[in-house]
This record gives C-alpha cells, structure tokens and sequence, in this order.
C-alpha cells in the first residue's frame, strides 16, 4: 500500500513539473499582433479627413510613411508582442497591382491583398479576405491581438470569427468631422476601440495643388506607347498566350472590356486623362498591340 502511495507521488511531482515546464514556456513566448487596414476606408476617410474629399485622384497618401506610423502605434499599444505583419486590403480591376499598390507590396513586413474593382470603383470580395486571414491567423495562433482599422459592418463576422478561435480584435477608426465613419454593430462586436485624429495623419495626406489630370502636362505620343506596351506585358503576365491567342484575330479592336481598363489603368499610371483624345487614345491601343504582337 505504501508503494502505491510512494508510486502515485512519484507520478504527480513528475506531473507538475512537466506543467511547470510548459508554463515557463508558455510565459517565455511573446505575444504576437498584426495590423489589417482597409483601404478603401482608409482613403475615404483620411481624405476627407485632412483634404476635404474622398476621390484618391485629388489627394497624395505617403502609404510607406503612414504603415510606419501604424506599426509604430501598434508597439505601444501592444508593448509586450511583437509584429507579425501589416496586411493592407485594396480593389485593383481583374485585381492586377497598380504602381502604387505594387511599391506598397514591396515594403518590408507588408501582405498586400487585392479585391475586385467593379466599373463604379467599388471595392468587391475585401471584406471576405479580411475574414479569411483574420480566421486563419487566430485558428493557428499566429496572432493574439489584432488591431483592425476599418468601417464597414460586414467585417463584424470577421471579428466574431477571430474571437471564436481566442484572438483579441482592437477597431481602429479616423477622425470624422462630422457624424460617424464606423458601423455601429462592428463597434459593439470588436474587444476595444481608438480613434486616429488629424494630427496624426497630417504628415502623410497632401491635397494636390492642380487637378488629378492637367491639361498642361499633355504626355507625349512615346509616353503613351509606352504604356500602352507596359500595361500589355502585365496583361499578358497575369493571362497568359492563351488568352492572347484569342485576342489577336480581333486586331486593331480590343473587347470593350479590355479596351476600358487599358484607358483606366494608362490614365492611373499617366495622371492625364485620356477623354477626348483620341489620338493619344489611338497611340495607347498601338503601344499596346505592339508589345502583344511582339510576344507572339
């Protein structure tokens, strides 16, 4: 009977110290948070915030100094953890990365993830990847805060989804000038709220002094072929000689599709709009076929 006894005990100190083992461990492991900003509510709202208007095309947004802004709030906030990255959320048409969504993909500790564009710029399928990472981390405890800097009531099952798996969601918002910018039932869902004012997002929001296209910085012809040529290298990149094979027998016309985002994503990369030119119009489809014929 005593060596039963003596057995058992044996057992439980064993025990208990494999619990402080793993506790230890436990308590030498840092925490872990990320950042998700949407985009398209950051825009808006910054922009109407500090430049009076929410059409990107009218306002500069120093993207890379603004995320070190972000990740430098998040390590007082989160003191004790550590960051595991940025994730920005934007529309892109056919979600193909425009310049500036591709310098922002390249900045250290950034995940840039891209939503549908439909043809009123409306931001489609954002919110669905919000979830899905937000899920994804918190289910593999990759994460165990997470601060959200969005607005819109869909992302409340995002919340909900990361809370489930026990992660801690903090809602960032902006400053409104008047009324509000967040949804109220994504207010109520989230573990703990703070708001950027305008002095924290003066230094990275400028209105631009002249109009988004200047009818005085008319580009020349080369310059529209060439970007007529670099917007079909990433067409053909994202598509492949499949689909070229079946764009070629329509030359010179492109599909009314095709042919929009080509005027889009040139007056983007031009800051010129295209309208009523149609000269330079017809040089931008011809930079475009050159480059495409080239590959075949």
């Amino acid at each position: 009977m005593n060596d039963d006894l003596a057995a058992l005990s044996v057992r439980i100190d064993r025990t208990n110290e494999l619990l402080r083992r793993m506790l230890a461990e436990v308590a030498k492991t840092p925490s872990t948070h990320a950042i998700f900003v949407d985009a398209g509510y950051l825009y808006a709202a910054a922009g109407r915030l500090v430049a009076g208007t929410e059409d990107r095309r009218a306002f500069d947004l120093d993207a890379e100094g603004l995320i070190d802004a972000l990740i430098d709030r998040a390590r007082t906030v989160f003191a004790d953890s550590r960051l595991l990255r940025v994730y920005w959320y934007d529309g892109a048409r056919r979600r193909i990365h425009t310049a500036e969504q591709q310098s922002i993909a390249e900045l250290p500790d950034v995940k840039v993830r891209l939503g549908n564009l439909n043809a009123n710029n409306q931001q489609k399928g954002v919110d669905s990847l919000i979830r899905t990472d937000l899920e994804s981390l918190a289910r593999h405890r990759a994460i165990s805060d997470a601060a959200l800097l969005g607005g819109d009531e869909d992302l409340v099952s995002a919340v909900e989804a990361a809370q489930g798996y026990g992660a801690r969601v903090h809602l960032w918002g902006i400053e409104a000038p008047e009324g509000r910018n967040q949804a109220e039932p994504l207010l109520w869902e989230v573990d703990s709220q703070r708001t950027l004012d305008l002095d924290f997002f003066k230094p990275y929001v400028s209105r631009r002094t002249a109009p988004a296209y200047e009818p005085a910085d008319r580009p020349t012809r080369e310059d529209v072929r060439f970007v007529g040529a670099r917007i079909a290298a990433k067409w053909l990149a994202a598509r492949g000689r499949d689909a070229l094979v079946d764009l070629l027998p329509g030359h010179p016309y492109l599909p009314g599709s095709v042919d929009q985002d080509l005027l889009v994503e040139a007056e983007d990369l031009l800051q010129y709009s295209l309208r009523g030119q149609a000269d330079l119009r017809r040089v931008l489809r011809d930079g475009f076929w050159e480059h495409l014929q080239a590959q075949y």
